[in-house]
């Protein structure tokens, strides 16, 4: 049999257990072309730039009178 706990864990020391479960808000920088947020070490979804290189080919997008 494996071990068990003797007793109950208290909603407090349960907290401080879970403390680092939390949900962590993504670290968002400005892109240097575009000026727009995007996440670090990540291609900008907007213009397709990476450390000043095109890395995604981007479309036009559509004009929405058409």
């Amino acid at each position: 049999m494996g071990a068990l706990p003797k007793k109950r864990q208290t909603n407090s020391r349960q907290g401080f257990r879970r403390q680092h479960h939390k949900i962590k808000i993504p670290q968002l920088k400005i892109c240097p072309q575009c000026k727009q947020a995007r996440l670090s070490h990540h291609a900008c979804p907007n213009c397709g730039t990476y450390r000043g290189r095109q890395v995604i080919p981007i479309r036009e997008r559509r004009a929405a009178t058409e």
